[in-house]
């Protein structure tokens, strides 16, 4: 079996080491050859070497690191020196802080600043010079639209910056948002997660104990009497899912105690030099199998002829294999013409410009013309570059302390350069010693200021402390007075309720006094009534009897005159009486009937105005009250 070893990364961090080298002695022009992987990742197997013979390679992968190799591995390109020739300034030169990584390979924005740059620098150009009164004025307002123009620009650059911040802000606000969602969905998770455990175990406990009291429940019906049963050894032995079979663990009963002492221990299976005495004792076939190859299935008869079986195996093979091509095959795009193109007309050459031969003095004229306009260009060509050179006279001496290249010069700026150092180092010992005289100065002035500072910032602490003190202090009064004010409003109700109560008890108390008298009264007028019907009774009966006894005796004993002279009494006593009141209750009748009619007089006529006056009114609102209707209604078509 080959061995299989992880993927060699050839285009990733592996890259270097399957680079070529070239066998041709001289260097050519030539891309590199690289060994790129396979597109589709696969585990990378190496054949089994050979011992008898070694293979040798042919070629060899090395890994090479030069300066002067501009390839993807390289990470800082190699720029040689240069030297710039006098009165000369290459526009390469303004390029000269971009480096690898920081502006080149240029990009859009790298040729943005380049064309910019040099708009800018043919704006200068067209400025007019300082020299030239006349055109101040103008060059101040080109400078200003310019500083105008940049300063729009740079706001656009601020703004573009601002706006891809912002987008990185958003992305990273939203990756926020997704982590913090991913971290909630996962605490939910868990908690769901913990929450359905606590579920289940409380579910498993909840049928255990269903299962345990419908267990219980099973057994006390199976006993409702309470009988003591006695065992029935035979039917426990015959039923395999008795307790002699499947004793249960609840009952104490455990199966697999003492299982140690059914363990077979034989010397043979627990030692080593068993073992090895055991397998001496196989024989050979069983250490050394004898793997025979299997024969070859035979689909030919005798004669040489397919068998029926396996010319059918054969065409059922064919049928599935095609319906898997049809089944997996792919819709194949339309392919382009090969050799239809459209070709593009050439552009017609341009006509070739022919001279006209003149006479010799138009052609020393004309020679003229041109020499005198070869020396105007050259004048105005010497005047730009002297322009040049006075606008950048700083960069051309920087150019020359830094690229000199004549003995006088060095010399020069040799001697400028002692004198330059000889000029930092009194600076430097001359702001050594103000350095140490500040140093000293700044610290006294910093300890009398740490201590203005310390009382100060110790005062402000106090005054702060004051006043949240003096604070604190209003705060309690201002709620001590509201306390008092809200318990003096209690008070005052408590004592309103209080005298309320006391009210109210006392009329409850006189009403039952008041009742009680009353029904006291009633009982004791009840009596006396009682008390006195009964005496009276008596006494009307016992006069009654005495007068009967007097009446029967007087009957006894009058006579006739004397019956006269009783019904006589009687007459007098009864009927003369009764005809006198009936006669002056008739005319106080009489008496008092022309009070009465005109007190009826006076009442009527009153009150007969006040009916006549309020039947009035009612007759004028119902009147208005129609007039008012028909108003509304019309008012209601209008709006409607």
């Amino acid at each position: 079996m080959p061995k299989v070893y992880e993927d060699p990364d050839v285009t990733g961090k592996n890259r270097y080491k399957y680079f070529e080298r070239p066998f041709l002695p001289v260097y050519q022009q030539m891309p590199l050859n690289v060994v790129f992987a396979a597109s589709k990742i696969q585990p990378y197997m190496f054949p089994p070497a050979s011992t008898k013979y070694p293979s040798i390679l042919s070629k060899y992968t090395v890994g090479t690191q030069t300066d002067y190799r501009d390839a993807e591995v390289q990470t800082d390109p190699y720029s040689p020196e240069y030297v710039i020739c006098q009165d000369s300034i290459p526009e390469l030169l303004t390029l000269a802080t971009l480096t690898w990584g920081r502006g080149l390979p240029a990009g859009q924005a790298e040729v943005e600043m380049i064309e910019r740059a040099r708009e800018k620098r043919a704006w200068e150009a067209t400025l007019p010079s300082l020299s030239d009164t006349s055109q101040f004025e103008k060059r101040r307002k080109m400078i200003n639209a310019m500083e105008r123009k940049e300063w729009a620009f740079r706001e656009q650059e601020i703004e573009k910056l601002q706006e891809m911040r912002l987008e990185v802000l958003k992305e990273l606000l939203k990756k926020r948002d997704e982590n913090q969602n991913e971290v909630n969905m996962k605490h939910l998770n868990a908690q769901w997660s913990k929450l359905q455990e606590a579920k289940e175990a409380k579910l498993a406990k909840i049928q255990h104990a269903h299962v345990s009291a419908i267990r219980k429940l099973m057994g006390k019906r199976k006993n409702i009497e309470g009988k003591l049963e006695r065992r029935d050894i035979i039917k426990d032995y015959s039923d395999y899912a008795s307790q002699v079979y499947g004793p249960l663990s609840r009952l104490g009963r455990f199966p697999d105690n003492n299982s140690e002492d059914f363990v077979v221990k034989n010397h043979y299976l627990n030692t080593y030099e068993g073992l090895v005495e055991l397998e001496s004792c196989l024989p050979d076939f069983v250490t050394q199998p004898r793997i025979r190859p299997p024969k070859p299935k035979v689909i030919t008869t005798k004669a040489g002829f397919l068998k029926r079986a396996a010319r059918m195996d054969h065409e059922l093979a064919e049928v599935h294999q095609a319906l898997l091509d049809k089944k997996n095959k792919a819709l194949e795009p339309k392919k382009p013409l090969l050799f239809l193109q459209r070709k593009s007309a050439p552009q017609p050459r341009l006509p070739t410009p022919t001279l006209e031969m003149t006479s010799n003095e138009e052609e020393d004229i004309e020679m003229a013309v041109i020499y005198l306009q070869k020396l105007l260009r050259g004048r105005v060509v010497q005047n730009m570059m002297f322009e040049g050179k006075e606008k950048r006279v700083e960069l051309i001496q920087e150019l020359r302390t830094t690229h000199a290249l004549q003995e006088d010069d060095r010399l020069v700026k040799k001697a400028e350069k002692q004198v330059t150092l000889a000029l930092q180092r009194q600076r430097h010992l001359h702001e050594h010693k103000v350095s140490l005289v500040e140093n000293h100065l700044a610290g006294l002035e910093g300890r009398v200021l740490a201590d203005m500072f310390d009382f100060l910032s110790k005062e402000l602490v106090r005054l702060q402390e004051e006043r949240r003190i003096h604070a604190f202090a209003m705060l309690a009064e201002r709620q001590r007075r509201m306390r008092e004010a809200e318990e003096s409003g209690r008070r005052q109700v408590e004592q309103r309720r209080l005298r309320e109560e006391d009210q109210i008890f006392k009329e409850v108390v006189k009403v039952h006094q008041s009742t009680i008298t009353s029904y006291l009264e009633d009982i004791i007028l009840n009596t006396e009534e009682n008390t006195a019907d009964e005496q009276a009774r008596a006494e009307i009966e016992k006069m009654a009897e005495e007068i009967n006894d007097i009446a029967y005796e007087m009957e006894s004993r009058r006579t006739q005159l004397q019956s006269e002279e009783i019904v006589a009494e009687l007459v007098y006593s009864f009927l003369i009486p009764e005809v006198e009141r009936d006669f002056v209750k008739e005319k106080v009748r009489n008496a008092q009937w022309k009070h009465i009619l005109a007190a009826h007089h006076i009442i009527h006529r009153h009150t007969e105005s006040m009916i006549m006056r309020n039947f009035a009114e009612e007759q004028q609102d119902e009147v208005s009250d129609t007039d008012n209707l028909p108003k509304g209604e019309t008012q209601n078509e209008k709006d409607g």
